[in-house]
């Protein structure tokens, strides 16, 4: 390629750039120009959370309907500043506020999905996977594990389920969630002031001893042969407690 030629190709890939450019800033100061007409919400229950509807999320962006933002022009409108208002919220885990071609606004939510519930008279709160605290909901329940714990002990801190010791449970309460199995079958857990687990099942009258929150699908694994294998041969109103916490062991009485 001679010299004439490099030239010509750098010129046109100059000019290029900016007519890109001036198409770009051309859109966006049309973009601004025009006026938000509608704000349209979509909410996503993947787990069937609804802990967060449409008139709550329209309140957060229009505080409390103070300032609408139907009518508005695009360049009075924010994004960043309501996505991070409606991110405030304790059961939202990401928001997205973006326009369509349009003008008009568009909001993405997907929400905290709680795993289980701590129960105490001094502290009642939701886990969510990521081992955070959440408040209750006047506007919906979720169908999670309970957790109680002996009332000699302290509360849970904000962060216990975040640290080393707190982790070990968490990963239990991640397992069980994730099975559909033992999601249905444990009605509660519990935990003593050693910090060993024991659940309360929902079929049958025995209490399950399960030990430290370790080994979970090892322990698990031995609780289903007693399932399979002894309940439906001694009967599920047989034994009081079975226990699972020691290797290569079940314990039945």
């Amino acid at each position: 390629m001679g010299l004439n030629s490099k030239i010509k190709s750098l010129i046109f890939a100059c000019c290029s750039v900016v007519t890109i450019a001036a198409l770009a800033g051309f859109a966006s100061s049309r973009q601004n120009e025009k006026k938000c007409e509608k704000v349209s919400i979509t909410i996503d229950n993947e787990y069937n959370n609804y802990f967060i509807g449409d008139e709550e999320v329209r309140d957060l962006l229009t505080r409390e309907g103070e300032r609408k933002l139907e009518g508005l022009p695009n360049q009075q409108i924010d994004l960043k500043n309501l996505e991070k208002r409606i991110e405030a919220h304790s059961f939202v885990k990401e928001a997205e506020v973006f326009r369509g071609l349009d003008g008009n606004i568009q909001v993405s939510i997907k929400q905290n999905r709680p795993i289980a519930r701590i129960i105490r008279p001094d502290q009642d709160v939701y886990i969510d996977a990521e081992g955070n605290m959440l408040p209750l909901s006047e506007r919906y329940t979720a169908r999670v594990i309970p957790i109680t714990k002996t009332q000699s002990g302290r509360p849970f801190g904000r962060d216990f389920f975040q640290d080393s010791t707190g982790q070990a449970y968490l990963s239990l309460l991640r397992f069980i969630e994730t099975d559909q199995f033992w999601k249905a079958q444990l009605a509660q857990m519990h935990i003593d002031e050693k910090g060993s687990v024991s659940f309360l099942p929902q079929v049958g009258e025995h209490t399950i001893e399960f030990g430290k929150p370790d080994e979970a699908e090892q322990k698990f694994k031995k609780l289903m042969v007693f399932y399979k294998e002894v309940l439906p041969v001694m009967g599920w109103d047989k034994y009081k407690r079975v226990n699972v916490e020691y290797e290569d062991q079940i314990i039945c009485e």
